[in-house]
């Protein structure tokens, strides 16, 4: 797809990853409509966005709720008569062994990293069919296609959008469709996704269950993210996929050593590697 004066919606896009491809979209002429549930940092980046020539608008969403999402492509097409890319990229984490995952935050966690992806998928698909062109990509994780230990909530998350945008691109491929789709699966990336909980509903967050374990994991990847690549490093791999229409986006190709791994092991002894 050529992408220049094309419009692109993207989730999540007042920080970390999504503020990563905002600014590569932008620098490459597209007309952008930022969502995010943050409206401060949301009304920051898209002014950073304006005042370096871009058309910008920013949406206030939960991509939990259908309707916002629903309004969300609303306000797009009203301000810029159609969508051309789709970014589902909100998301959020929390950590901690599945026996003491409490089941608001297994809600918590699947509503925003699963049904936020359905969600868009339900509502700009069909926009995207009616005028002939787009691309739908998701964030996904490295923990979508390998399940550690003490993240049970995001793994099964991030499986569920792998499997979703893989079953969506087929299907797409079957119809004979123009729309294209593709899944991020990032690894180490230097976002506040460690710091998700800021923005959860006071009665959601007091039915969090924090073990030693969950804690001992969560200041792990707070130091791994810290040291991660670049959220602006990202941007560049997510306009590949878009513009060369290809699926996978690994940040840290080397990270599927593991998954092979895995697959390996399933097939020559069907025992789990650690």
């Amino acid at each position: 797809m050529d992408v220049t004066g094309k419009t692109a919606v993207i989730t999540g896009g007042a920080s970390g990853i999504g503020r990563g491809i905002a600014r590569c979209f932008a620098s490459q002429g597209m007309q952008l409509v930022l969502a995010d549930i943050e409206q401060d940092p949301l009304e920051e980046v898209v002014a950073e966005l304006a005042e370096a020539g871009t058309e910008a608008l920013g949406v206030k969403t939960d991509v939990s709720r259908l309707t916002d999402v629903e309004s969300l492509a609303a306000a797009a097409t009203d301000r810029f008569g159609s969508v051309h890319v789709l970014c589902n990229n909100a998301g959020v984490g929390v950590a901690d062994p599945i026996a003491a995952t409490s089941m608001e935050d297994w809600r918590w966690t699947l509503d925003i990293d699963l049904w936020g992806p359905i969600n868009g998928v339900h509502v700009f698909l069909p926009l995207m069919e009616a005028q002939g062109e787009g691309h739908i990509n998701s964030t996904a994780s490295m923990a979508g296609l390998y399940a550690g230990a003490s993240l049970g909530a995001y793994n099964v998350a991030k499986h569920g959008v792998v499997a979703l945008m893989a079953s969506l691109e087929r299907d797409l491929r079957l119809a004979g469709s123009n729309v294209r789709a593709s899944v991020l699966c990032p690894g180490p990336i230097n976002t506040n996704i460690v710091d998700s909980q800021r923005n959860r509903q006071p009665e959601s967050a007091a039915e969090h269950i924090e073990t030693d374990t969950g804690r001992k994991f969560w200041d792990m990847l707070t130091a791994t993210l810290a040291e991660g690549m670049d959220p602006d490093e990202v941007g560049p791999l997510v306009l590949d996929a878009v513009v060369n229409e290809t699926f996978w986006i690994l940040t840290h190709p080397e990270m599927g050593k593991v998954v092979a791994k895995q697959v390996d092991r399933m097939l020559a002894d069907k025992t789990l590697t650690r």
